[in-house]
């Protein structure tokens, strides 16, 4: 703490060096200082800290499932970045509110949990500030780390500083963990109630889509052969526009549909379909529907991957054969939509949820563009095995779905641990 209260300056440092690099909210630095810009809810409060984006997803799904089951109950969310910023501030309920999370430095820690007294700590995944933990503790908050995962890499670095490790996870009441192999790291670094509970994210909502703009596609596309490959990047357009060409020798009338991560890229997706001689169409912000002789639809819109998971009975995952050396994307939505999943060999950044498909055979990897094609045209030609895979990935959704309630019974005692101290 001694250390922590001495680099006062060097915060101030790193602070005016993230807004001057547009990592900070010019608007919001007060709340990096641990100073509030909103007011406290009267009443109960669980705060969950959630480090960026990925965090903040998971994050969203415990929210919703908190209330449901404590509808008293408000909720403080904090982040470090400003990309889960403007995610929260869009989808949170309105029970929920967000603040940037306070800069580790002793001072600024206090005036964070003088100010807010949360009753209840949640932290998703990996994130630990000491000052912060050491705080909790001190004061007597229960916390709990939530989707608990700690790398082969992450794992090694706090093996060397053992003692402070154990520590700061011993500020924890409960870890819940996504897998077995993230359990036994937290109880080789000291702690004591460890619990798996699965990835969080099998507990998410399927994604939303229009109904309107399913059955305008349906008749569009009137039972054509189809398929998604769906969040493209670079390179992975092209590898599919040659994998329509061949397999469209079998059937004439197939239709491959491209939804870009990014919708900005529309102009290099398109010259790419133009390149390999295939007729596409652009959906447009007007959403305009594919003609029966278009090749590819490239659906170049933001929010609609839902849509297209519905209508289309398989997904190739993108980002998993992308020129960027990949990294994957989340083929659970895919899944849940009741689409037969197909990945390339590099899903690195998704591994563990590649891993927990494949156990259970709902995810099908291709090792390159040839084993790609052949799998894509067996599926499309032989209605038995797709729906084969199909119900594979059905039953894997079903089988996970109850995750967030296991974090939830673990949580609950806190809870009411809580509501004791409080009574007393």
């Amino acid at each position: 703490e001694k250390i922590t209260r001495a680099g006062l300056p060097l915060l101030e440092v790193l602070l005016a060096l993230r807004l001057r690099r547009g990592k900070e909210d010019p608007l919001r630095t007060a709340e990096r200082r641990g100073r509030p810009s909103l007011p406290r809810p009267l009443g109960k409060l669980a705060w969950i800290h959630a480090a960026s984006v990925g965090e903040a997803q998971s994050a969203l799904i415990l929210i919703h499932a908190l209330a449901k089951a404590h509808p008293d109950i408000r909720v403080l969310v904090t982040s470090g970045t400003v990309t889960s910023a403007a995610l929260m501030n869009k989808r949170l309920p309105s029970f929920a509110f967000h603040q940037y999370v306070p800069l580790d430095h002793p001072a600024w820690v206090q005036n964070f949990l003088d100010y807010w007294k949360p009753d209840l700590a949640l932290w998703m995944e990996s994130e630990l500030w000491p000052n912060l933990l050491m705080s909790l503790k001190k004061r007597g908050i229960p916390a709990a780390l939530v989707n608990a995962r700690l790398s082969d890499k992450s794992f090694s670095n706090w093996m060397k500083a053992k003692n402070s490790a154990a520590q700061i996870i011993g500020c924890f009441n409960v870890i819940l963990t996504q897998t077995e192999k993230d359990a036994s790291h937290y109880r080789a670094l000291g702690a004591k109630n460890v619990i798996v509970t699965d990835n969080i994210k099998y507990s998410a909502e399927p994604l939303p889509f229009d109904e309107a703009a399913l059955s305008a596609l349906k008749v569009a596309t009137d039972n054509r052969p189809m398929w998604v490959y769906a969040s493209t990047h670079a390179g992975e357009e092209d590898l599919a526009c040659r994998a329509h060409k061949q397999i469209k020798e079998k059937l004439p009338n197939l239709l491959t549909i491209l939804v870009p991560r990014h919708p900005e890229r529309r102009e290099e997706v398109a010259n790419t379909c133009f390149e390999n001689s295939v007729k596409f169409r652009l959906r447009g912000q007007s959403h305009i529907l594919p003609s029966p002789d278009d090749d590819v639809y490239i659906a170049d819109t933001l929010g609609e991957l839902g849509l297209f998971y519905t209508l289309s009975p398989i997904a190739m995952i993108g980002r998993s054969f992308s020129n960027d050396g990949g990294g994957g994307h989340n083929p659970v939505e895919a899944a849940q939509m009741g689409c037969a999943v197909l990945t390339g060999p590099n899903n690195q950044n998704q591994r563990q949820l590649y891993d927990d498909m494949q156990a259970d055979s709902a995810v099908i990897e291709t090792k390159d563009e040839f084993e790609f094609t052949a799998i894509l045209e067996e599926l499309l030609t032989h209605q038995a095995k797709l729906e084969t895979m199909q119900a594979k990935s059905a039953v894997f959704v079903a089988r996970k779905t109850h995750v967030v309630e296991t974090v939830l019974a673990n949580i609950t005692p806190l809870l009411t641990a809580t509501e004791s101290r409080h009574a007393a």
